[in-house]
């Protein structure tokens, strides 16, 4: 990995072990241009990528066309208003209610490591592993400087970016759009790749073509959203894993965003990313500087596969903080679908010491254990125990469930507030709302305004009065609604525009204290499911739940779309109840083991209920998550085949970074008649290598990795729908 200025041709090289990053000053004024986003070329020729880029004038040469340079010119950030006509990158109103604004070349420097962001989560690095570029961007009219990082790391083929910006003048400013990332390529004949959704059935795959002008997706619900993803990629070559261009991108936020691209009439492409525009407005007074959130850029010439190991790698060696990164997670079952809110200590003891019996670590005690919360329509933001249900008080229930054996985790959403509560009897100003209008609730439930002090410190005492209480080693942060009626009485009528945004930042606060006194917490985040699974909470969190649709064939789709992204470890995946309570459907104990394997692993059902048979199944299935952990969450990923596509199976493999062991998942989907065995081709293994090929413990036979990944593995069909089978190969001494 390099980063170099060469000054002769003012030319900013920006290199991975495989791929390049090319910018260039241009013309006296200071544009910065984008000229080259692809495999490694050699550097010697990076001045004639210059040649490449049309048009050959420049203003300075030809004050007449200024306009014909600046709407095609490959602007690496642009401005507003002064004569390009695509996506901007900022978006201002200055003092004289002006929105012009050019940012050009001021200066740079180049430095080893890495440096955070004050307040919001970022990719970390030190100076052995990472460097770093900042060129610094002015427009002397308005007085803003923008200045925009690049950090590359050792062995992962990722730039990351971000963006600061400086008030220089002596008036505010207001940034009324803020794109961290925006820059201008060829289109090739790409693809769009989003991830679309909504509850229960998250991150979906979907591919459309790009049509002349924006093709977009964002959010603006105060969250990341189960609807879209933070996340966008331009393809080649559709899902394939193994060939074609592709450029992905992941922001490291877990607010309002948008993600696109705009094809101009020349048919080059501007991609951009960044906070959502829609309820965005910053108030930014003299001296003040605003960070924008960090983009991920990942250029691939090897397909969707390539790209997503480099996302896997990244996220776990650069963004994951926690403890917990690199150590198996504990076993855990969840009292929510075996309880809902009917539960007290006597029945979660019940069910602790039945799960002891079968090798379970820890129980988690989900919503309904404070104030007066027997349905979901009371008691939130009284974080006080309920000790008609927890008799004696939670210290004793967590007692008693040590004693038994078994950690002990709960559930908490701090930032909502029930109407009916006495919090809100005593504080309805507390809500976000818009005064004088009724505010729209969801789930019977409204948001607190965290971003006040008085409240924000309100919330992060309840959570630590109970974390503190008792010998609590778990915590799921819940967040069960989006944010609307946006008003807050902490701001001022000039910064209302503010909220959204100052909301997130409160959310990271609030987090970065809790992992900061308690640093041995296991913290797994949720929001209604996975409306807020994206990279910004894995720096507080090193797994999220992924959706509360825990049916093991909807899972097929949604950890697929997840896994793209993000790494196995990171996904929470339960073995859940049948028949299923979010679809009805009824799948062996076996399936739902196999597929929540492929996550952080746990049961989300009453132990104490379920058959005989599915009971004696739970410690070979624990013993199958000690077995390959290591394995799932730090090898690589494969995509193998697509339930999506051949409507009949799916399968995905982990293989570890040596090459000498792997698990492939495969999954029956639906059984067709007459049919016949499936071939699976493994992936990433040594082709010189004599591999044991093991079939559910069964061994099979034994092949080298050469005609394992040509021939493959022939699974056998099976009759009935729904079923799995876990093949593990290892190599031979």
């Amino acid at each position: 990995m390099d980063i170099r200025y060469l000054e002769k041709d003012r030319i900013f090289l920006i290199e991975t072990d495989n791929t390049a990053y090319i910018m260039g000053i241009v013309d006296e004024e200071g544009f910065l241009g984008h000229f080259y986003y692809g495999d490694k070329i050699d550097p010697e020729d990076s001045s004639y990528i210059l040649s490449l880029i049309e048009p050959k004038y420049t203003p300075s040469e030809n004050k007449r066309d200024r306009s014909s340079f600046l709407d095609r010119f490959p602007f690496e950030y642009p401005g507003t208003n002064v004569g390009d006509y695509r996506n901007t990158g900022l978006e201002i109103e200055d003092s004289n209610g002006n929105g012009s604004v050019m940012l050009c070349y001021e200066s740079h420097r180049i430095f080893r490591g890495k440096n955070g962001i004050e307040g919001l989560p970022a990719t970390f690095g030190n100076e052995q592993d990472s460097i770093t570029l900042e060129i610094s961007l002015i427009d002397k009219i308005v007085g803003i400087r923008a200045v925009i990082s690049y950090s590359i790391f050792e062995g992962i083929d990722a730039i990351v970016r971000s963006v600061k910006f400086e008030n220089l003048s002596d008036d505010a400013i207001y940034l009324k759009k803020v794109m961290t990332m925006s820059f201008d390529m060829e289109n090739e004949d790409y693809q769009l790749l989003t991830l679309h959704g909504s509850w229960a059935r998250e991150r979906m795959m979907d591919f459309r073509s790009i049509g002349y002008g924006d093709t977009l997706v964002e959010s603006f619900r105060g969250e990341s959203s189960h609807q879209f993803q933070p996340f966008m990629a331009l393809v080649q070559n559709g899902d394939s894993q193994d060939s074609g261009k592709v450029y992905g991108f992941s922001f490291v936020y877990s607010g309002n965003f948008q993600a696109g691209v705009c094809r101009s009439q020349f048919d080059s492409l501007r991609l951009y990313m960044g906070i959502c525009e829609k309820n965005f407005c910053w108030k930014l007074d003299p001296g003040k500087d605003f960070m924008a959130p960090e983009v991920i850029m990942n250029y691939s010439s090897c397909g969707l596969g390539k790209m997503t190991r480099t996302f896997h790698d990244l996220f776990r060696n650069h963004l994951i903080r926690s403890l917990y990164k690199d150590k198996e997670r504990p076993v855990l079952i969840n009292n929510w679908e075996a309880t809902y809110f009917d539960f007290d200590s006597d029945k979660l003891i019940s069910i602790a010491k039945e799960a002891k019996k079968c090798g379970i670590e820890m129980l988690v005690m989900d919503d309904g254990w404070f104030g007066k919360r027997n349905d979901d329509n009371t008691s939130l933001g009284d974080w006080y125990v309920n000790e008609d249900k927890i008799k004696g008080g939670l210290k004793k229930l967590v007692e008693e469930i040590n004693a038994i054996g078994l950690k002990f985790g709960i559930w908490m959403e701090p930032e909502m507030i029930s109407p009916a509560s006495e919090l809100y009897e005593k504080h309805p100003d507390w809500a976000i709302q818009v005064p004088g209008r009724e505010p729209c609730r969801s789930r019977n439930q409204l948001v607190l305004d965290i971003t006040r002090e008085e409240v924000f410190e309100y919330v992060y005492g309840r959570i630590k009065d109970i974390i503190s209480s008792a010998n609590i080693e778990y915590l799921k942060w819940d967040m069960n609604r989006q944010l609307s009626d946006l008003g807050s009485t902490g701001l001022g009528k000039d910064r209302q525009g503010e909220l959204s945004h100052r909301y997130v930042l409160a959310v990271y606060a609030l987090q970065e204290r809790l992992v900061k006194d308690f640093p041995n917490l296991l913290l797994e985040n949720c929001s209604g499911g996975g409306a807020r699974f994206d990279a910004g909470m894995l720096y507080y969190s090193p797994q999220i739940w992924c959706s509360d649709d825990a049916d093991a064939i909807e899972r097929l789709k949604i950890q697929e779309g997840t896994s793209l992204i993000y790494p196995l470890s990171t996904m929470g995946a339960h073995v859940s109840d049948c028949p299923n309570h979010t679809v009805g459907r009824t799948t062996p104990f076996k399936t739902r083991g196999d597929v929540a394997l492929s996550g952080t692993f746990g049961y989300e059902l009453d132990v104490t209920r379920i058959s005989e048979d599915d009971r004696k199944a739970i410690p070979g299935q624990i013993d199958n998550y000690h077995k390959y952990n290591e394995l799932v969450r730090n090898g690589d990923y494969y995509r193998l085949a697509s339930y999506r596509h051949n409507h009949e199976y799916d399968a995905w493999e982990a293989v570890d970074k040596d090459g000498k062991r792997a698990l492939v998942t495969y999954v029956q989907v639906i059984a067709t008649p007459n049919g016949k065995n499936k071939i699976i081709r493994p992936a990433g293994l040594i082709d010189k290598l004599l591999y044991e090929i093991w079939m559910d413990d069964r061994y099979i036979g034994a092949a080298k990795g050469k005609t394992l990944e040509n021939a493959g593995i022939s699974v056998p069909v099976r009759q009935g729908d729904y079923h799995s089978v876990l093949i593990y190969l290892v190599a031979k001494e």
